[in-house]
């Protein structure tokens, strides 16, 4: 014997029969039926097509809520993340301005990337990032009397690229006047092959001649690498 009047029992069978899910029969009917009843209700029946579709595109509409969901969770979590490594950092970047921390981050700077352009006359540094060339100029003025004179800067370019509009963003980077550019150099190996990077403004090239400057830098870089062998071991 149903628990419930048939009428209900035979309505929501006929609307199971049409293609209607579980929740769609409860708001119809304004009840809030058992899963577990409605089931035993529906045993047996045939579902027309329509409802397996319905559900595909149900089941879509929900995968996709699922991601956008996950997606801002780990939008947070990774803000939170960046947050907590800024509050950590924001103390150590402060000692930048400390003359002798800043010293040797050149140094360091310099061994990485001003070693690559030996030079008798001047000391060089290349680099395609903006920052690392303002980190250069910065740190160069903070930790020894800086003569703007003793620069030369070269844009080192592709073939098809715009070499007036390149100066002019170097020069805005920079800070230097365009009487201390040398002439842009071209690659050679990109003619006749365009640039797929729109955003690529080339590699600056900065001379600095101060041999005086070169060797203090040199000097204190070996002393940081062997006080840190020293402390290591010879594996380092």
């Amino acid at each position: 014997m149903w628990r419930y009047d048939l009428r209900v029992v035979n309505e929501a069978r006929r609307l199971r029969s049409e293609g209607y899910t579980y929740t769609e029969i409860r708001e119809k009917l304004n009840v809030g039926f058992p899963k577990g009843t409605l089931h035993a209700w529906f045993k047996g029946m045939v579902l027309p097509e329509s409802y397996y579709l319905k559900l595909k595109k149900m089941n879509k509409i929900h995968l996709e809520k699922v991601r956008l969901i996950a997606q801002e969770r780990n939008r947070i979590k990774r803000k939170e993340f960046f947050e907590g490594l800024t509050k950590i950092n924001i103390k150590i970047a402060d000692f930048i301005h400390n003359e002798k921390t800043a010293k040797i981050a050149l140094a360091m700077l310099c061994l990485g990337e001003a070693s690559k352009y030996k030079s008798n006359r001047a000391f060089s540094l290349g680099n395609t990032d903006p920052r690392i060339i303002i980190v250069f100029l910065t740190l160069l003025k903070t930790c020894f009397k800086f003569d703007l004179e003793k620069i030369r800067c070269t844009v080192q370019c592709r073939a098809d690229q715009n070499i007036e509009d390149l100066e002019d963003f170097w020069q805005e980077v920079t800070g230097v006047p365009k009487r201390l550019f040398y002439k842009a150099r071209i690659d050679p190996r990109t003619i006749g092959k365009p640039t797929l990077k729109k955003d690529y403004k080339g590699v600056l090239k900065i001379d600095y001649f101060d041999s005086r400057v070169q060797l203090e830098l040199e000097s204190l870089a070996d002393l940081v690498y062997n006080q840190l062998k020293l402390k290591h071991g010879p594996e380092v």
